[in-house]
């Protein structure tokens, strides 16, 4: 019998304008003052952890209950409507007084995603929206977006930390993804390597992007990326050993047990703890831990049949590797998975439609599928 997943956290709206190639590769050139910008029909399709994470994992063949919170409006409604052509829609919160989330997606052929969003009721979600009758039916609990969700990051993140307690103790195996954050925004302004501390020693699979993880725990560091990168994606000036293993190694001294990075294009970074650690992995996942112990490796991006939007292509990724993971794969496995996901996704404008199954990315993989670098 497959693994029962709860996907948790953060979900939205996203309206995604498509904005024709123009050869440029610097905002300014695009979006200016006083500028009219033609643009092709909008993509509106559901965002978020939730939904690109937990959805993308149930059109994988896993079997995912879906919760977060929207509002009793349009947009919540739109959230519904979508979700139900999944048979997706029954874990949903609507709060009377909130409003539902949603961003606007600029992808910007050449440029990085630019998003302007308002989190809504994600900033109420708290630990009692997951229910204990929900906990104990599923074997894994997947969170994501916290930065995105006031009231999971508020006090040092007591709540989040409340809530991934309850979840390892009713047995679960649990993963964590993260979001950029605005550094001008009160998530920005917040000690996140104190918030990282509590919560990290609950996390049985820590999936952020290196960017975020960088920004949370070392920002001296981060701001050195940003001054290199010369307003290029910092993913494409990383070094493995003088800037990405030396940040795994700070998350692992905090108490990591598995951890995965994504790193844009160029691929994903794996990293895992000792066997006896390992043994900690919730015991409804019936996880492997010899077979997972001392794991390090990059794993290169797959070359994509073409490139429209890199939106949700990291959520996908980590649909991938945690469908994989559960499904018994071993981690080299679940790497390849994670990375030829990730290369379907950023092929179509949204997150989800895009996806192919895991066995038809093995059999792509097996007839030689080209590496990007």
């Amino acid at each position: 019998m497959g693994k029962k997943v709860i996907s948790a956290g953060h979900i939205c709206i996203d309206i995604t304008p498509v904005i024709p190639d123009r050869g440029k590769s610097e905002i300014g050139d695009v979006l200016r003052p006083g500028k009219l910008i033609q643009t092709g029909r909008a993509q509106v399709s559901t965002g978020g952890s939730v939904a690109n994470t937990g959805l993308g994992m149930k059109i994988l063949g896993a079997d995912v209950t879906l919760m977060g919170k929207i509002g009793e409006d349009e947009f919540g409604d739109m959230i519904c409507g979508i979700l139900d052509r999944y048979g997706a829609s029954d874990g949903m919160i609507r709060a009377k007084d909130d409003s539902t989330s949603y961003s606007i997606v600029l992808a910007i052929p050449g440029i990085d995603r630019i998003f302007l969003h308002n989190p809504g009721a994600n900033d109420h979600f708290c630990a009692e929206d997951v229910t204990e009758e929900a906990l104990s039916q599923a074997d894994h609990f997947h969170f994501g977006y916290p930065p995105l969700m006031r009231s999971m990051y508020e006090n040092d993140g007591e709540e989040l930390v409340r809530l991934f307690k309850r979840v390892k103790t009713a047995g679960l195996s649990t993963s964590l993804d993260l979001a950029a954050v605005d550094p001008d925004s009160p998530a920005g302004k917040l000690n996140w390597r104190r918030i990282l501390e509590r919560v990290i020693p609950f996390i049985d699979f820590f999936v952020p992007s290196i960017e975020e993880l960088c920004f949370m725990l070392d920002r001296e560091r981060f701001e050195n990326w940003q001054t290199r990168a010369g307003g290029r994606d910092i993913t494409e000036i990383l070094d493995l050993n003088e800037d990405i293993r030396p940040l795994a190694d700070q998350c692992m001294a905090l108490g990591a047990k598995v951890l995965l990075l994504k790193c844009g294009a160029p691929g994903m970074y794996l990293r895992t703890a000792s066997e006896g650690t390992l043994l900690k992995v919730g015991e409804k996942t019936e996880f492997d831990a010899a077979a997972w112990a001392d794991c390090e490796f990059f794993e290169k991006s797959y070359k994509p049949e073409r490139i429209l939007s890199g939106t949700g292509a990291g959520d996908t990724s980590i649909a991938a590797f945690l469908t994989a993971m559960l499904q018994g794969e071993k981690p080299e496995v679940c790497m390849q998975m994670a990375v030829a996901e990730g290369a379907c996704c950023v092929a179509s404008y949204d997150a989800l439609s895009g996806l192919k199954p895991l066995e038809e990315l093995k059999k792509k993989i097996a007839g030689g599928w080209e590496k990007c670098w």
